[in-house]
């Protein structure tokens, strides 16, 4: 039987049980397989996929909403993949035009690699920001920082989600709640028993990733991340807002090195909600 042309491959959403499929095609493209982040994504919120005829994904991406749910206030879009076999043939185009077309009209947010940004322009989202990725292992230095931090408990619920909410613009009640399960740690920091910032390091392939990081400022930012280093070997990975100047100029001194940046897209939008002052990093680019 001859094979179907991608443009009659129908367009379907993705479950958990894809999630295999779609670490094969993290890793078809070179990119860890992230099997942890794409459960976390596809359970928080929507995947879109084309099937391979032949087995697999020709093409996947995921969107996480928020805000009210019968109305979000912002979706972002992530994990925008085509596998390699089936690159340069529209596939990825197709898919996020598609996506667009559903999301109707909720504004959208992505982070674009600089291979990805065209295709992003075409489809009508423009630049609001960078964000420079940062790795490496923490090496302490300095004065200890003045800002007292510990580990979050269940008690802390409540304040954490009515401080990202003023610092992200919108509820993501789903995916702040869903940290403690997918986080190796969760930590709070406060003042005056009044919590003035929170941030979480989860688990990708040798990393911990830091985010989100949500501070009242720099001060407060710095003590998080070194609250986290403190309680891991691991190397720490972050994408920070780039008008952090501080922030980032902080980290380089203490080991870690730039390895991409990335363009902040907004579709629908002018700026992204929120308080940027308040919002260091966010949970995965993938998800805004």
């Amino acid at each position: 039987m001859p094979t179907p042309s991608l443009a009659s491959l129908p367009i379907r959403r993705l479950t958990l049980r894809d999630l295999a499929a779609c670490a094969d095609l993290s890793q078809d493209r070179g990119w860890p397989r992230e099997e942890h982040k794409w459960g976390f994504l596809l359970t928080a919120g929507k995947g879109y996929g084309i099937d391979d005829p032949d087995g697999g994904l020709v093409s996947a991406c995921v969107v996480t909403e928020y805000g009210p749910h019968e109305h979000p206030a912002l979706a972002a879009i992530g994990m925008v993949l085509v596998a390699g076999r089936h690159a340069r043939q529209g596939v990825g185009r197709r898919l996020m035009r598609h996506v667009v077309s559903e999301m109707g009209p909720t504004p959208l947010t992505l982070h674009a690699t600089p291979n990805g940004r065209p295709l992003y322009e075409e489809l009508g989202f423009k630049v609001t920001g960078r964000a420079e990725m940062v790795r490496g292992h923490f090496t302490p230095g300095g004065p200890d920082p003045a800002v007292a931090t510990r580990a979050a408990t269940a008690e802390d619920l409540a304040a954490i989600l009515r401080l990202d909410e003023q610092a992200f613009g919108t509820d993501r009640t789903h995916i702040v709640t869903r940290l403690p399960a997918f986080a190796d740690q969760l930590r709070v920091a406060e003042e005056d028993g009044r919590i003035i910032g929170y941030t979480a390091a989860w688990p990708n392939m040798d990393t911990h990733v830091v985010g989100p990081l949500i501070a009242r400022d720099t001060a407060v930012a710095q003590a998080l991340i070194a609250s986290l280093a403190a309680h891991t070997d691991r190397p720490l990975r972050t994408d920070i807002d780039v008008r952090h100047e501080e922030l980032l100029a902080w980290v380089k001194e203490r080991g870690l090195t730039s390895t991409a940046f990335n363009s902040v897209m907004a579709y629908g939008i002018t700026e992204l909600p929120g308080d940027w002052t308040r919002r260091f990093a966010p949970v995965t680019v993938a998800a805004g």
